[in-house]
């Protein structure tokens, strides 16, 4: 992950993106997902991990 520029400090902002990513992910490991909720789910995690800075 791309640090932010506030010296090395780990920010609620950047808490909060990781908690997202990380119920997104979880949500797409769901065996019962249709095509349709899967492309919208990955949709979703790139656009996470670009605004992370980790695409």
């Amino acid at each position: 992950m791309e640090k932010s520029k506030n010296s090395g400090r780990y920010t609620c902002n950047e808490y909060r993106e990781e908690m997202i990513l990380l119920g997104l992910q979880k949500r797409l490991s769901s065996p019962d997902l249709i095509p349709e909720e899967k492309e919208s789910l990955l949709k979703e995690i790139a656009k996470v991990e670009k605004q992370m800075g980790i695409d």
